[in-house]
Formats: C-alpha cells, sequence, structure tokens
C-alpha cells in the first residue's frame, strides 16, 4: 500500500541517518564516484559565495554561473521568497533550489481529475517533505535506466539524500538537505533540451563537482 510504503522509505531514512552518524565525523566530505566522459572544453572552476543577508542559507557556486530568483512555480507564485535557480546559460542548464520551512504554512497544488490544479492548504511536515523528495525523483522512472540514492552528511552538519538517476530523465541529479527541524531544501539540475543521456553526460558529469561544491559548503544561517 502506499502510506505503508511511504512510512517504511522514512522510517529507512532515519535508519540510514543513525548508522551514518555513527560510523562518520560531521567533517567529512560527501563526494560521488567518478565515471568517464568525452573530452570537452570547460570553463576554469571557480568558486564565489551567495551570502545574501535577507536568505536563511548561504553557500559556494560557480562564478560562471548565475544565481535568479525564481518568480513561478506552476504558474504562481513561490510560497516563500527564498526559492532561486542557478542557471548556466552556456549549458543550458539551471538548478532549481526550493526553500521550504519546516512547520509552516504552504499551498499545496493537487491535480484534478480534468487535468487542472487546485490549491489546498497545508503545514510543512519533515516527514511528508522527504517522502515528496522520493516520489519526484520515482516520477522519472519510467524513462530512468537506474535510480540510486545516497545518505550524505556534510562538513556543515547538514544531512540529506542525492539522487543519481541514469537513462533519459529531465533531470539526473537531485538532491536535498535539511537539519530536520526547521530548514529544508530541495535541488535539481535541469536542461532546456531534450534529454538525451549521451549528449548530456559530459556536462553533467561537469556539473556533478559543482553541486558537490555547493552541497558541501551549504549552510543555514538564520536570517529570515
Amino acid at each position: 500500500m502506499p502510506f505503508v510504503s511511504s512510512i517504511i522509505r522514512i522510517a529507512s531514512f532515519f535508519c540510514m541517518l543513525l548508522c551514518f552518524a555513527a560510523l562518520f565525523s560531521c567533517n567529512s566530505n560527501y563526494a560521488s564516484k567518478r565515471t568517464g566522459y568525452f573530452k570537452v572544453d570547460f570553463p576554469e572552476r571557480k568558486y564565489v559565495q551567495f551570502d545574501n543577508k535577507d536568505f536563511p542559507y548561504s553557500f559556494e557556486y560557480p562564478a560562471y554561473a548565475q544565481v535568479i530568483k525564481d518568480s513561478t512555480f506552476f504558474d504562481s507564485n513561490p510560497e516563500n521568497p527564498y526559492w532561486i535557480n542557478i542557471d548556466f546559460p552556456q549549458f543550458g542548464g539551471r538548478i532549481f533550489l526550493s526553500y521550504k520551512i519546516i512547520g509552516g504554512s504552504a499551498t499545496y497544488k493537487i491535480k484534478m481529475p480534468d487535468g487542472t490544479y487546485k490549491d489546498s492548504l497545508g503545514i510543512n511536515v519533515f516527514d511528508k517533505m522527504v517522502d515528496d523528495a522520493f516520489k519526484l525523483t520515482n516520477k522519472n522512472e519510467s524513462v530512468a535506466s537506474s535510480i540510486k540514492d545516497s545518505l550524505m552528511h556534510t562538513p556543515n552538519g547538514l544531512t540529506g539524500v542525492f539522487f543519481k538517476v541514469g537513462g533519459n530523465a529531465a533531470t539526473a541529479k537531485q538532491f536535498f538537505l535539511s537539519d530536520t527541524t526547521k530548514n529544508f531544501i530541495r535541488g535539481a539540475l535541469y536542461f532546456d533540451v531534450t534529454p538525451n543521456v549521451d549528449s548530456l553526460r559530459p556536462v553533467q558529469d561537469f556539473l556533478q563537482t559543482d553541486i558537490e561544491h555547493l552541497i558541501n559548503t551549504f549552510k543555514w544561517t538564520g536570517h529570515q
């Protein structure tokens, strides 16, 4: 049953979290296994700080990217002003970052039988947001050759899960980070082209390092 499956998934996440905390110290860096890619000329890696005093988080992002406020979500406004996009114009890609306050109010979109969406008011519950992150990733099952998730623990003491989706999925890199009590952020890499694993793999692999750097430098600032 879907409800039972959701409970098992959430319980598994907490079990993995406890095991991970026991085995590793908080100063260990998250890093995925590398795979080979075609020879492509890429810009020199250089990072700058995103540290807006009005935002509840900060991180480092590539100097060859642009941080832009996300202005739409299902053709409506995001539930708070802390949703941003990290654009890579030269690659036709972007990382969507959507921030949620645990325990805060939210407007959820419910799909109606006629295909339209209806607003539904609710509360951001941590367990549900974790479950939603898995569900959003699993929407790629029909085109994905594989879906792998790995638990993360960053140098700044954040925990989360990184998703790597194989095949011609719309987004091959997704993740979420949280302190489990107040802050929750989800990231997803998209490209403005028809997904093709062979043509996108070099760029995806290049940006993998940048995503890992973003994750390892991400921290909550307490500003709001």
